[in-house]
């Protein structure tokens, strides 16, 4: 660690010779997030930002009160009728000056190297997550009745107890209730582990992830049962990862599916233009046998936070011989992009194409691949979204999406419309409007929607009421079909952090009655320490 002073010292002499005597060192931040009752500014280095300083605008004018900081973004309230949005420059000005050059620089260095070493040691706990219990029935005179039993665990800890150990779960359980006896106990009893992982920052470039984790750098690989080790270097990123993958039919541990790869990224991260690119390979098998080899890129950017780019594609790089054929082309197994363009706070827009083909595990397909290959086609989709705000009250929104493969087969068209009166006029509260109209080549299908909903009591209370028509158009019959759904949704907050919410729907369809209701208990904590 004196090693390490030494270094910061050496350095803060050099760049000590732009300091001047009796100035006073200006810190620059920018609003990165806005709610209802905090604003939220990040800095470059936030160590001599104190709770309870005032941050200003750049004019001078005193905007926010800091209630809660870290190393380098502060959580804070606005004052003197301060308003800033997402994007706004903020700056903190120390209320003391700066002396003689060589002094300052030596304290500062000190101070510095003091203040690494604490947050080395004793980095800031955080514990987020909630616990759900929820119940589904679904009765019926027609039918046998339903009923599901479900609970939830999701959980983010960072930095346990001050370390540098934190910890990911996010896994779910469902009962089902089935009087039949037909139903094995592995399909009524379904435990789904989507994330259970433990990360360890062995320094401040260097993570390792061990267990069940999601890389959000190779997020179409899935679930990673194994160790994932990252590494930064400035803008660039390399990364391995290595273990196996989930089962095919549980979702369970399968040491026999195993996986390894690699992956190389570069990230930028300017005032106006932030992006990230990663590109990788991975092998997938099964037993000793090759089951998919493929390459991997990915690439989100956003310019002056108006422009979004998002783009991922995956390229198959092996085929078994099997089938008795060679490949000389990489198979195009992935392809997504997308673009959204905010032209201001009432209107954006939104396009999307995305090619899929079915991804081949030669192994694991390998009584099916005759039949898998014969149909090697992609499914493609393109989509078109745009969201304006005519009114101050008003929301409103359009889109289209259709699908198709290159053989015509499967084509559909989906058009959807909505608009929302955040103020109902003489009654008050929110309510939404929304039209779908489908069409396949089997079917046509309109369905149309009304919903409302308010506050009670301080908001502690809060109620839906909706109706849903849906009327089907099949090519083979004659006459279309009807259904109708009226429903209500009441969620009564025991307290800040638990609630409790029933649902319960209506539906008819052809004489046939049907009931639901889902019943869910939500407790969430956040807790935060030093």
């Amino acid at each position: 660690m004196r090693g390490y002073q030494l270094i910061l010292f050496i350095g803060l002499l050099f760049l000590g010779v732009d300091f001047a005597v009796g100035q006073e060192l200006v810190l620059e931040g920018e609003v990165t997030f806005v709610t209802t009752q905090h604003i939220y500014v990040r800095f470059a280095e936030a160590s001599r930002i104190q709770v309870g300083d005032t941050l200003s605008l750049e004019d001078g004018t005193k905007c926010l009160l800091v209630r809660q900081k870290s190393s380098t973004s502060c959580m804070s309230e606005a004052i003197n009728d301060c308003k800033p949005g997402r994007g706004t420059r903020i700056y903190f000005t120390p209320t003391q000056e700066v002396a003689a050059v060589e002094e300052e620089a030596s304290d500062l260095a000190v101070a510095i190297a003091e203040e690494a070493v604490e947050e080395e040691v004793s980095r800031k706990e955080s514990l987020r997550g909630r616990i759900t219990a929820s119940t589904y029935s679904t009765l019926s005179g027609n039918r046998a009745d339903r009923h599901r039993f479900m609970s939830q665990l999701m959980l983010d800890a960072d930095h346990i107890n001050g370390s540098a150990l934190s910890a990911d779960v996010n896994m779910n359980y469902r009962h089902i209730l089935d009087d039949s006896g037909t139903a094995s106990l592995s399909q009524n009893d379904l435990l789904r582990v989507y994330r259970f992982s433990l990360t360890y920052e062995a320094t401040e470039n260097l993570t390792a992830v061990l267990g069940r984790n999601i890389n959000p750098r190779f997020s179409s690989v899935g679930p990673v049962d194994g160790l994932q080790l990252e590494n930064v270097f400035g803008k660039h990123i390399l990364g391995i990862l290595a273990g196996t993958r989930p089962d095919n039919m549980n979702f369970g541990f399968n040491s026999d599916l195993l996986q390894y790869g690699a992956y190389y990224g570069y990230q930028t991260y300017g005032d106006d233009v932030k992006s990230n690119t990663t590109v990788g390979a991975l092998e997938q098998r099964a037993g000793a046998e090759i089951d998919r080899r493929f390459g991997y890129f990915q690439h989100t950017s956003s310019y002056g936070n108006r422009l979004f780019l998002f783009g991922s594609a995956e390229v198959d790089l092996y085929q078994s011989s099997l089938v008795n054929q060679t490949i000389t082309t990489p198979r195009l197994t992935n392809l997504y992009a997308s673009a959204r363009y905010r032209v201001n706070r009432g209107l954006n827009f939104m396009v999307s194409y995305d090619a899929r083909k079915r991804i081949i595990y030669y192994q694991t397909y390998r009584t099916e691949l005759d039949r898998i290959l014969d149909d090697d086609l992609a499914r493609q989709g393109i989509r078109a979204r745009v969201n304006f705000r005519p009114g101050k009250y008003i929301y409103s929104g359009l889109s289209y999406s259709r699908r198709f493969r290159s053989d015509q087969q499967n084509e559909s068209n989906n058009y959807y419309g909505y608009l929302t009166l955040s103020k109902t006029p003489g009654i008050g509260g929110r309510t939404n409007l929304s039209i779908t109209r489908n069409e396949s080549s089997y079917l046509t299908s309109q369905i149309g929607a009304v919903r409302h909903s308010r506050s009670l009591f301080n908001d502690r209370l809060q109620t839906d009421l909706y109706y849903r028509v849906v009327q089907s158009d099949y090519n083979n019959f004659a006459s279309a079909y009807l259904q109708h759904y009226g429903g209500a949704d009441v969620t009564y907050y025991l307290s800040k952090t638990l609630f409790l919410s029933v649902t319960s729907e209506y539906s008819t369809y052809q004489g046939q009655d049907t009931y639901r209701i889902y019943t869910r208990l939500v407790q969430r904590f956040n807790s935060k320490r030093k």
